[in-house]
């Protein structure tokens, strides 16, 4: 055998086991719909105790003062919008909010906890996804980090197609951060970029999970065209704030 045959059956290797992969990361987040809050709010597995509880809403606070700065915004996309924990964020600055999601059990928990009609759903794949229409702000959290390496630079390419010239894209993913997660996680920096996710009843899930620095943050969002600035809070999260210019 040839060693470019080699290479392409291993180069085809690599992409069923991502496409496995990605289709359990969109069925973890559908089983995982009722509990996902429970995450965010430090409850059940998440409940770290009072101090750490109360760093992580501290800081969580100051990632959405930084959104709330942006001020009131006509059309938002909000992708990968989960349960509507930052959709909620959103209604406070938009007049419209198109907010996307590839499980529809999050989108129905969404849907009715704000029950708004600035609100309008589309549930899609976000590697399938391709955009149609220029917002005046794209939006994602905790998303950027479920994306495979190799899948990046399409992603971001088309994150900037959605956004109009003079409009942001606000960003909010996770720090490696051990107390971020479930009591019973063990969270390893072990250069791996798939990680093992456990639900309250006990099954398992294999998911993409990237722990992104500063400067990479910076340059992934430069070399598509943004304007960026890449912040981190003291422990638990990284967040961006970048403009698009005309070329």
């Amino acid at each position: 055998m040839r060693s470019d045959e080699k290479l392409t059956m291993s180069d085809s290797r690599s992409e069923t086991l991502r496409e496995r992969i990605l289709q359990q990361q969109i069925a973890y987040y559908s089983a995982r719909a009722n509990e996902y809050d429970e995450w965010f709010y430090r409850l059940g597995r998440y409940d770290r105790g009072d101090e750490l509880n109360q760093r992580w809403f501290a800081e969580i606070d100051i990632v959405k003062q930084a959104l709330q700065q942006i001020g009131h915004t006509e059309e938002i996309l909000e992708l990968a919008c989960g349960t509507g924990i930052w959709t909620q964020e959103l209604l406070k600055i938009a007049k419209k909010i198109i907010a996307i999601d590839a499980s529809a059990e999050v989108i129905e928990i969404n849907r009715s906890k704000l029950n708004s009609p600035k609100i309008k759903y589309q549930q899609v794949d976000l590697f399938a996804w391709e955009p149609d229409t220029e917002y005046d702000l794209v939006f994602f959290s905790f998303w950027l980090s479920h994306v495979p390496p190799e899948l990046l630079e399409s992603f971001m390419s088309k994150v900037y197609k959605s956004v109009r010239v003079g409009g942001q894209v606000f960003i909010v993913d996770s720090r490696f951060e051990p107390t971020s997660t479930a009591n019973n996680h063990l969270l390893n920096d072990d250069g791996s970029i798939y990680k093992i996710r456990k639900l309250n009843d006990g099954q398992e899930f294999q998911i993409v999970k990237i722990f992104y620095q500063p400067d990479e943050l910076q340059n992934k969002l430069t070399q598509v065209g943004f304007i960026a600035d890449v912040k981190v809070t003291d422990h638990y999260f990284i967040y961006a704030n970048a403009t698009k210019f005309e070329n």
